[in-house]
């Protein structure tokens, strides 16, 4: 899981093996409390409550969302992120950790320049290999 601000840069990321539900990752939604909406799928929702600054977006709503599908399509063209073969959990976080810093890195290269809507567009493409 990974929370991403407006502009596309990370606040906070989490991880552990494909057998734990979604809902796992709520106390890291629960850190930015009071700071920053978090949207997400409906399998973030828990039958036990969610956080006040989750907002579960069912299909087709808050497109917003669709900022973190640029981020991983971005992700997957430049850091080959999908490509992870890692043998070892400490050698994927590792990797995880380190495709996170080097987007931020990639990402702020040239600044942040808004459009008149205030929508950051987002490119690291000419980093790609």
């Amino acid at each position: 899981m990974s929370l991403v601000e407006s502009v596309g840069v990370g606040r906070g990321w989490a991880c552990d093996t494909a057998n734990v539900a979604d809902n796992t990752f709520q106390w890291l939604i629960r850190q930015v409390d009071g700071r920053m909406i978090v949207l997400s799928d409906t399998g973030f929702h828990a039958a036990e409550g969610d956080p006040a600054n989750l907002k579960v977006c069912p299909r087709g709503a808050w497109q917003d969302r669709m900022l973190v599908e640029t981020v991983l399509s971005m992700l997957t063209l430049v850091c080959h992120f999908k490509q992870v073969m890692h043998r070892g959990w400490a050698y994927f976080q590792a990797r995880l950790a380190f495709t996170m810093a080097a987007f931020h890195v990639l990402a702020q290269w040239h600044g942040y320049s808004p459009t008149r809507s205030g929508f950051v567009p987002l490119s690291i493409a000419e980093f790609s290999l």
